[in-house]
């Protein structure tokens, strides 16, 4: 039987997965990368010459594994994280450092660039910050790297891997282009904004909808990883896209929740909501739906924060015998929220004090859940309409007190599906228009299924009571309108 390959660069590490048309998982590999770096203060650069090495030896030991079966892989597509960014070459090499995600130099750049173009924003639901990808592609052309020659294209993390693949300068995708100025309800690159910035047009990468091709594996790239030579390259989705794909919540109606590091709420609706407070935004779906979502600030990073080297099942194990928390915590580490509100100013905050640490503990798991209902209700508010369970996907997910907790809070029932992964997703874009005809058969063959998991009927109303304290207290500090 064919396979496909989706491979997943991560700010921590690559991981790369070998499936089949039926999302059976026939080898996994992994490598780490080297830890962002921050050389001055809101900076955070990689150093993205390790990516394309990493990424062969995860290729090389997965192929490895797969031995004879290395020979049947028909395609292979690439997630990355969402507005991490590189300046490229003529030949696809990366100059300098990558910038990610979490960087903030270009406040000016993203100032300028949503004053260019404020009707085409809001038409997108967007608003233009410095985590995003345009402000930093304007940053890199006017403190350009060291070295022999300029850029010859502007690129995303993806498109350094893809260039890694095929050896040629590729095309990006409307997903990745998403928060670097493309336009997907227009298809275009917003002129005004690039024009603002000074990037010039010809560093632009030409945009294609995620699973179509871009290109073939080069032979020195089937050298360096063991994959057959002119297999075909398709082009992917951001990591958390790719990992609602794999979830199963790739139709009008269908919504999961990704917890990891960060909470992230993704969906699919026919129309593209736009959100006037710009909390929301869309990816375009291939198959012309949109992805309507936001990531919140907030998610499972705050665990292992306030619980530094503690054995978290133990202490899943202990709230769930606790019962509802006596006190009410906002888990916001940092300064600034995005989602389900946009507010800089907001801080963590808690109200009550915990009674001790196991108290605290199951606070923390409320208090994402409360998150992710507030988001529920901003997505239901702006026309999404649900249908089915909520899918709940990524790390925190595995944890049974945790979905109890999050399937009382939202008042419904959820599926847990934690094996739900951006590797698999890339593969469910490998397998557009090589195992599968198009995206849509792809996700229903090969994305994961779960267990449902049904609120406490008992804990509904404290943690009912315990969810309006924490709307009210955000409401009160001016973060969200207090909408009932």
């Amino acid at each position: 039987m064919d396979l496909v390959v989706g491979i997943d660069l991560a700010t921590a590490d690559v991981r790369a997965m070998a499936a089949d048309s039926s999302g059976g998982v026939h080898a996994f590999a992994t490598r780490p990368l080297p830890q962002p770096q921050s050389p001055q203060p809101g900076w955070s650069e990689q150093d993205a010459a390790a990516w394309w090495p990493a990424v062969a030896a995860t290729l090389t030991e997965l192929t490895d594994r797969l031995g004879e079966g290395s020979r049947r892989v028909v395609a292979v597509s690439v997630s990355a994280t969402s507005a991490t960014v590189v300046a490229l070459d003529a030949a696809g090499r990366t100059l300098g450092p990558a910038i990610t995600y979490a960087d903030q130099r270009a406040v000016a750049a993203a100032a300028a660039a949503q004053a260019a173009a404020p009707q085409t924003w809001a038409g997108l639901g967007l608003t233009i910050g410095p985590s995003f990808g345009l402000p930093k592609w304007a940053w890199m052309l006017r403190e350009p790297v060291p070295g022999p020659q300029p850029p010859a294209r502007l690129g995303h993390a993806s498109d350094a891997v893809v260039a890694g693949l095929t050896g040629t300068l590729p095309p990006t995708d409307t997903s990745h282009a998403l928060k670097s100025g493309y336009d997907p309800l227009h298809r275009r690159w917003v002129s005004q904004a690039m024009d603002a910035l000074d990037i010039p047009a010809r560093l632009l990468p030409e945009v294609r909808l995620p699973g179509e091709p871009a290109g073939r594996l080069s032979p020195e790239a089937s050298r360096a990883t063991g994959l057959p030579s002119g297999c075909e390259i398709r082009l992917g989705m951001t990591d958390s896209c790719a990992a609602q794909l794999a979830a199963g919540a790739a139709e009008p109606g269908q919504f999961v929740s990704v917890l990891g590091s960060t909470l992230v709420l993704k969906g699919a609706s026919e129309a593209l909501l736009v959100d006037p407070e710009g909390a929301v935004y869309s990816h375009l779906h291939p198959g012309g739906w949109w992805l309507p979502g936001g990531a919140s600030s907030t998610g499972a990073k705050a665990l292992g924060v306030c619980f530094p080297g503690a054995d978290l099942e133990e202490l899943d194990r202990r709230a769930a015998e606790r019962g509802p928390a006596h006190c009410v915590i906002y888990p916001l580490l940092g300064r600034g929220e995005r989602f389900p509100f946009s507010a800089s100013a907001a801080r963590g905050f808690t109200l009550d004090e915990p009674a001790d640490g196991i108290d605290r503990y199951r606070a923390l798991l409320e208090g994402v859940a409360f998150v992710e209902r507030l988001g529920y209700e901003r997505l239901w508010e702006l026309g999404a309409r649900p249908a089915g369970p909520i899918i709940c996907a990524g790390g925190g997910s595995s944890s049974t007190i945790w979905n109890t907790i999050r399937a009382t809070v939202l008042g419904r029932e959820i599926q847990a599906r934690p094996q739900a992964s951006t590797a698999l997703g890339a593969c469910i874009l490998a397998a557009v228009g090589t195992l599968h005809p198009d995206l849509k058969t792809a996700a229903r063959r090969m994305s994961v299924s779960g267990a449902p998991i049904a609120p406490d009927e008992a804990q509904l109303s404290a943690m009912g009571e315990s969810y309006r304290r924490f709307k009210n207290e955000v409401a009160e500090r001016g973060w969200t309108p207090n909408r009932g």
